[in-house]
């Protein structure tokens, strides 16, 4: 039922030959130590982190990870993938890589990604790399292209006029 294992033995008494110390030592598979576990394995995302409907946060808000909200924010919010629930509003500017909007935001959207479902209703500029807007999504601003929209500095190249000069 159970086996002595050989990992419990002593080790090999010194009046043993040099070769099968070492032929048995070689064929032992070494275990790792407990931290090469955790520095292999893959780290686990996080799950986004929800602001509900009954929240009111005044202030901004950073994260690398996801957030999803559903209450009421007065400030900016800069996430990786940033959700806007139906019963959400946002008063401030949003940045993340992916925007996906079914509530209200009264101010300016950057995202690499903006999707404005058939519930949103926004009021502000939209920058972005590529949207998609629903059937039924009410928006009033101006909508502009940019290859990196997540910069503020950053704009559109402009088309180069020649120079008559040279």
């Amino acid at each position: 039922m159970f086996s002595k294992s050989k990992i419990n033995d002593p080790a090999p008494k010194p009046d043993a030959s040099s070769s099968s110390a070492a032929s048995s030592s070689a064929a032992a598979p070494s275990m790792p130590k407990p931290n090469e576990f955790k520095a292999s394995a893959p780290k686990a995302k996080p799950p986004a982190s929800i602001l509900s409907s009954d929240l009111h946060v005044t202030g901004n808000m950073k994260t690398t990870g996801d957030i999803q909200v559903e209450g009421t924010v007065e400030g900016d919010i800069r996430a990786h993938l940033l959700t806007i629930g139906e019963t959400a509003t946002i008063k401030g500017e949003v940045t993340a890589d992916d925007v996906v909007i079914n509530g209200r935001i009264v101010g300016r959207v950057r995202g690499l990604k903006v999707r404005l479902t058939s519930t949103a209703r926004v009021e502000g500029d939209i920058i972005h790399k590529t949207i998609a807007i629903e059937s039924g999504a009410h928006f009033e601003g101006s909508v502009q292209r940019q290859d990196d929209p997540l910069n503020p500095g950053s704009k559109s190249a402009p088309a180069q006029k020649p120079n008559p000069a040279s």
